[in-house]
């Protein structure tokens, strides 16, 4: 076995990459306040092809230094927008055929892998602040919640963690 170099992995570059298929889903950042959970956020993005990324709040943007040591430069390849208000973001995702859902411990959430998430859809997911997760009013405005199982001592996974759980489980259910 031999660990494959950068040039065998046959990668896109940024243009390539903004004009590729993408995955029908929007990731929405919610008073994420740490930019290195922001750029890791950008990163696996990039690496599940999702469509866009919505940055909300006090959430930062890039260009900084802080988003682009976790990102790689990833925060120029993936498609992003700033909107004041997660809800507002919600509100406009779902006008726009949008299937949108909290990543949320709710007492109606959908444990994933349940649930409906079908091909020819397209669905966004709200993550939020590292503290005090996603604001009870941006839920109201989902369409409805997931969550990841966990079966330790404590409730909740870093953001970034999260993210990447919910894009994973996104990618396998629609693309492979």
């Amino acid at each position: 076995m031999r660990k494959l170099t950068v040039t065998e992995m046959h990668r896109l570059s940024p243009d390539e990459f903004r004009a590729s298929r993408k995955l029908p889903l929007v990731i929405v950042l919610d008073d994420v306040r740490s930019q290195y959970n922001v750029g890791s956020v950008f990163r696996t993005a990039d690496a599940f092809a999702i469509e866009k990324i919505i940055l909300c709040g006090i959430t930062a943007v890039p260009p900084t230094a802080e988003i682009h040591k976790t990102a790689l430069g990833a925060e120029d390849s993936v498609a992003w927008d700033y909107c004041a208000s997660a809800a507002d973001a919600v509100r406009a995702l779902r006008a726009s055929g949008y299937c949108v859902f909290a990543a949320e411990q709710c007492d109606e959430s959908t444990i994933l892998p349940a649930g409906e998430i079908a091909a020819g859809r397209k669905y966004a997911a709200v993550l939020g602040n590292e503290v005090k997760g996603v604001r009870q009013e941006v839920i109201d405005a989902c369409d409805g919640c997931i969550e990841i199982p966990q079966f330790g001592t404590k409730h909740s996974l870093n953001i970034s963690v999260a993210a990447g759980i919910v894009m994973w489980e996104f990618l396998r259910r629609l693309r492979l």
